[in-house]
């Protein structure tokens, strides 16, 4: 069979039963690696059928324990047959880079101890612009910090080190450093699944998040899509806040640079489509233009929330599947409870207002409790639960601010485990 046709000939079955055997591989191997990110990768980068089969079925060594007839995989084997043990590509100056991910507009790679994000869309898809994105990076950096031996980069943001075009293929390129984990991988992989994340890990991810989204907001830049995925780890198990980055600012509003020439993105008429299923914030479902950073913060507890019940506390299904994020509106009110004109007075504005259109739930937090929504959650006076509370408010302007969480007795050390 000719090196052009094997992909054609890879049925989807095929594909999903490597995956599925990579998983108990890495799984047995104790590995965090994906098993997504190990078969994407030989799928666009093998040079024929035979490369592919032999990066999604590593060999394994014998158990240790010789009367085991079990076979144990072999780490080090693991850990590189989805990506060193297939050449990359060459992007710009960059040797040797492999595929990572993919995104609307962009596909991301490794080259070493870098993060090449690719931008694969000519056109942009707002709001995903990564010419903006790459604007709004470089506006952070001090550039007075060098001479007075500050660091330049503002605290827990992803540093963008530099952007060129590929003169092979003429995509624009941003480079990052690399980091290996994201809070999405953690609570994939932290075990046992039912537990929350240990409290010292949590406080740690969510001081670097709230000191990131505090100095964002205080430029009135909004980041529009904080989700587990977007928090970059540089350890499985961050011990200090500076192991913690906010990453992915595709879809970022800035107030000078959203607007533009050409009045694209003004203040009172900013996009709706923004955010990822249940990290959306309820004000751009029901049309409200004028969003504000509220919108972060709320997908903040969210992802908080989900650190403790390892999954979010609201239901979001595909648009194609619920009717433009109907499900998750209807997920909302019947966890919250069906907001009211006293409860939610700001909506009263809103384009397409939440009153008497839907049925009424008193809401599982009012009939159960917290601990029912969110298992794991500690209660209490400035506990996890009460910041989890003032996040996920209707009301934007009540919510917790990012300084204002920073103060919670929660974020700091010992003040996160009370409970009733």
């Amino acid at each position: 069979m000719a090196e052009s046709d094997w992909r054609s000939s890879l049925t989807a079955t095929q594909r999903y039963d490597n995956i599925q055997n990579l998983m108990r591989v890495l799984a047995a191997a104790g590995i965090t690696q994906s098993a997504f990110e190990i078969e994407n990768e030989a799928y666009k980068t093998a040079a024929n059928r035979e490369e592919y089969d032999a990066a999604c079925n590593p060999p394994v060594s014998k158990a240790e324990d010789p009367e085991s007839p079990v076979s144990q995989p072999d780490s080090a084997v693991v850990e590189h047959a989805g990506r060193e043990s297939l050449p990359g590509i060459t992007i710009g100056n960059y040797p040797n880079c492999h595929y990572i991910a993919s995104g609307v507009t962009s596909e991301v790679y490794r080259a070493d101890v870098h993060a090449l994000k690719v931008v694969v869309e000519t056109h942009n898809i707002e709001p995903h612009n990564p010419h903006r994105e790459a604007k709004i990076l470089s506006s952070l950096r001090d550039p007075d910090a060098r001479s007075s031996l500050r660091d330049p980069n503002p605290p827990h943001i992803i540093p963008l080190l530099e952007t060129f075009r590929d003169p092979k293929t003429q995509n624009f390129v941003l480079v990052f450093p690399y980091a290996p984990f994201t809070l999405a991988s953690l609570l994939s992989t932290h075990r046992p699944a039912s537990s929350p994340l240990p409290d010292a890990v949590t406080r740690t991810i969510f001081t670097g998040l709230f000191r990131a989204l505090s100095h964002l907001h205080s430029r009135c830049i909004i980041h529009r899509d904080i989700k587990p995925s977007a928090l970059l780890l540089t350890t499985p198990t961050p011990t200090d806040p500076s192991q913690v980055y906010l990453s992915d600012f595709s879809t970022a509003w800035h107030p000078t640079f959203s607007p533009g020439d050409n009045n694209t993105e003004p203040a009172h008429h900013k996009i709706l489509d923004v955010g990822t299923g249940p990290y959306r914030a309820p004000e751009t479902l029901f049309g409200n233009r004028s969003y504000g950073p509220p919108v972060d913060l709320w997908a903040a507890g969210v992802t908080l929330a989900e650190c403790f019940a390892r999954r979010p506390p609201f239901e979001s299904r595909p648009a194609h599947e619920d009717g433009n994020q109907l499900g998750l509106v209807l997920s909302i009110f019947q966890t919250l409870g069906t907001p009211t004109p006293e409860t939610w007075p700001e909506a009263v504005g809103f384009r397409t207002p939440p009153f008497e259109m839907y049925r009424v739930f008193e809401g599982r937090v009012a009939t159960e409790g917290w601990q029912a929504v969110v298992p794991g959650l500690p209660s209490g006076e400035g506990s996890w639960m009460e910041l989890v509370q003032g996040l996920l408010r209707f009301e934007s302007a009540q919510r917790v601010t990012a300084d204002e969480a920073l103060k919670f007795p929660c974020m700091k050390e010992g003040g996160g485990d009370k409970s009733e």
